[in-house]
């Protein structure tokens, strides 16, 4: 089986373009169905389910290999050349930031532009860097995964979709419950144990970095962080609560990426 049929890919529009949306921790590609039909209008968009997640063949993930980020790039550069994409717009949200990031500085002829957003190089505070949470934050989130499988959804979407964001937190808790319970605690332990701020001097497309103004997860000094590391990039900021602008607030964030990509907002 190809790539693009074990990750449960999905492809809108014809467009000579080519834009992938990528999911971030606990999702699938359903969480940018507010803002991928719009660029299918005159993109070819691509979708899909990272090993592991909503709709991937099970056998995609493998606890040995995708113990790194560097196995979900690799999985994304498998994709991208079996669908001959390149070169792409990458459109990263979360960890998944990173993730294109990391494609994006290993193989520069896949990516024409980077969007990331809400992005975090490093979610635990380090010194005078403000990732956002404590080392004890993390080892009591990773804790509770391990000991409580069942119970550790409903939290983690409570924070990942920020104040009174009632609906957007029932559909994260959805999504995390539709993963397998040894898959999360390990996606979990390399998402928020994972430090790539070395990385980002060496992305060299231009890129985009989309913040929400109130964020628990990867709050302003960790996007401000990403913008000022990658040299060629553009910060703007989504009046909006919580880590899923694309769900919170998703005309705000088509319309920022739309005019990162040269393009104004298609009538709907």
């Amino acid at each position: 089986m190809e790539p693009a049929a074990r990750l449960n890919t999905t492809i809108l529009g014809d467009g000579e373009r080519p834009i992938v949306f990528v999911h971030g921790f606990g999702c699938a590609q359903e969480v940018w169905r507010y803002v991928a039909p719009d660029f299918a209008t005159d993109h070819k968009v691509v979708l899909f389910d990272l090993p592991g997640c909503g709709g991937a063949d099970p056998v995609t993930f493998d606890p040995a290999r995708h113990s790194s980020l560097d196995a979900y790039r690799d999985d994304v550069i498998a994709l991208l050349d079996d669908l001959r994409l390149g070169p792409a717009v990458l459109i990263g949200h979360s960890v998944s930031a990173m993730i294109v990031a990391l494609v994006q500085i290993a193989r520069p002829d896949l990516v024409e532009r980077l969007v990331l957003v809400t992005p975090s190089a490093r979610y635990i505070d380090d010194g005078s860097y403000v990732g956002g949470f404590s080392e004890l934050d993390i080892d009591e989130l990773l804790n509770l995964m391990a000991r409580d499988t069942l119970g550790w959804q409903s939290p983690l979407a409570l924070l990942v979709a920020g104040p009174g964001q009632q609906v957007v937190a029932g559909e994260l808790e959805q999504l995390f419950c539709r993963m397998r319970p040894e898959v999360a605690a390990q996606f979990a332990q390399v998402t928020f144990c994972s430090d790539n701020r070395s990385d980002l001097p060496q992305v060299s497309a231009p890129t985009l970095v989309v913040q929400a103004r109130i964020d628990n997860v990867a709050p302003m000094s960790a996007g401000r962080f990403v913008a000022d590391a990658i040299p060629d990039s553009d910060f703007r900021v989504i009046d909006t609560r919580g880590h899923c602008p694309q769900l919170g607030a998703p005309e705000e964030t088509t319309a920022v990426i739309r005019e990162f990509l040269g393009g104004a907002v298609s009538a709907s």
